[in-house]
């Protein structure tokens, strides 16, 4: 079991109001007051009523063994992709990777620069992914970190050599928590103005220089991410799978790229494909855990503010709700999961039976005090509900039932922090994601234990 404590709330009592330091730290002070203040108007979470057990057989017998687990594991998997996620379709025979760069000295030397197009099936007239991968150039064969990313390529990173996405882009204003993309987009189509203006999301050099490789994909590459985009999503492309109650979902969709993603890291021999970590931010969020859920390949999952539909508990009121998805985002779930809109406190099944087929994989669940859509607690609370999983399958999960305190993270095989600010991704976040990755992906002789029968789509 690990507890990581970095700092704590009552920090800012030990500086002095006359001093120097006081003056030049007021403002980091007066954030931190204010967290904490926020967070102590809220009482310790308990699980709610009426949750599903998550070792509870659908005739209510209870398991005990991980072979019972296995069973259900399975019944789950089908019950989250009938009922929520939609059913995807199976890996195209034909899909091909083409390498259309490759740079050994990117970055001022640290790192080798691929660019990739996933002919997804095939053909370059059809669905197509463009992925870009960072390998540090001190590290062989590497881990990987891996995630979609919300508005093109070319807007993690500064470095000129980025190739411009040519998939629909969305024009944002300005918001404290996202980049202002009018500016630089052009009839919904990226300039070259848009580059880096999101890499305050992505330390890609302080993750290289941790020893991580990071590879990514613009989501609208597979949907873009708004009503009516059918046609030029990646659903549009499997017309027999919509019409129907299970339908390929855009959550799904984002799922199934990652996952054809993890296809072409296992054809580079410079990462290490069996040390991937999925990770996804808000609604992309969502997707990364959908993607680990349904395969195995991928060693570790991280959840950032995934809220409702992520990782958030149903059953707890408060948040984001069914009928919230399904009236603002009518397809990011199958249509299944409308029939259970003002049921949120009665479903048969909630987000923490889905996370627990992640299990006994590392999980990294994280959370934002002024996130309320999300609903934090809600959040941490899915990780103590799945921790009975966790411990029959041989590891500890979330070592703590006790919500903990802002910016004080607790890592076991599930790690947790809630942060100060609001539904966002920071330095912080990537700060605590890149030492649970440390402890998981670069432990000396681990050998990952197997979660599960393989997949083949």
């Amino acid at each position: 079991m690990h507890w990581i404590y970095p700092h704590r709330c009552s920090a800012r009592n030990r500086i002095s109001a006359d001093s120097s330091a006081a003056v030049l730290l007021l403002p980091l002070v007066l954030l931190l007051t204010m967290a904490c203040s926020a967070q102590s108007t809220l009482s310790q979470p308990a699980l709610p009523a009426g949750l599903p057990d998550v070792l509870a057989m659908s005739d209510g017998s209870k398991i005990t063994t991980p072979a019972q687990w296995q069973a259900h594991r399975a019944q789950l998997l089908k019950l989250f992709t009938e009922q929520e996620y939609g059913v995807a379709p199976p890996r195209s025979r034909n899909m091909r990777f083409v390498v259309v760069d490759d740079t050994r000295k990117a970055l001022g030397g640290i790192a080798t620069r691929k660019q990739v197009t996933i002919l997804l099936n095939g053909t370059s007239s059809g669905p197509k992914l463009h992925l870009l991968l960072y390998i540090p150039n001190q590290a062989h064969r590497p881990p990987v970190f891996m995630g979609l990313n919300f508005w093109g390529n070319e807007t993690v990173n500064a470095d000129p050599g980025i190739l411009i996405s040519t998939s629909w882009t969305e024009v944002t204003e300005k918001h404290p928590n996202e980049p202002y993309t009018a500016p630089c987009v052009k009839n919904h189509r990226a300039t070259a103005g848009c580059r880096g203006i999101a890499s305050d999301k992505w330390p890609i050099e302080t993750m290289l220089k941790r020893g991580y490789a990071v590879a990514t994909a613009y989501r609208a590459d597979v949907d873009p991410d708004y009503i009516g985009s059918y046609h030029d999503s990646l659903k549009a492309y499997y017309p027999q799978l919509q019409g129907r109650g299970d339908n390929f979902s855009t959550v799904g969709a984002w799922a199934w790229a990652l996952r054809r993603m993890m296809d072409y890291l296992e054809t580079d021999h410079d990462v290490d494909a069996s040390r991937v970590a999925v990770f996804g931010w808000s609604r992309l969020g969502k997707a990364a855990l959908w993607a680990a859920a349904t395969d195995p390949r991928f060693a570790m999952a991280i959840s950032d503010d995934s809220g409702a539909g992520g990782v958030r508990l149903f059953h707890r009121p408060g948040g984001e709700t069914i009928r919230d998805l399904n009236t603002h985002f009518p397809y990011w779930f199958c249509n299944n999961f409308k029939q259970y809109n003002g049921l949120d406190s009665t479903l048969p099944f909630d987000q923490h039976m889905m996370i627990a087929l992640i299990a006994p994989r590392p999980l990294y669940i994280a959370s934002a005090i002024d996130d309320h859509w999300a609903d934090p607690q809600g959040e941490f609370l899915s990780g103590v509900a799945v921790t009975p999983v966790y411990k029959l399958l041989g590891t500890d999960g979330l070592p703590t039932t006790q919500w903990p305190p802002v910016n004080h993270p607790v890592m076991g095989q599930i790690g947790y922090h809630v942060r100060t600010g609001g539904h966002n991704i920071t330095f912080y976040d990537w700060q605590q994601y890149l030492n649970f990755a440390d402890m998981h992906l670069k432990k000396a002789g681990t050998e990952k234990t197997d979660p599960g029968p393989k997949t083949t789509q």
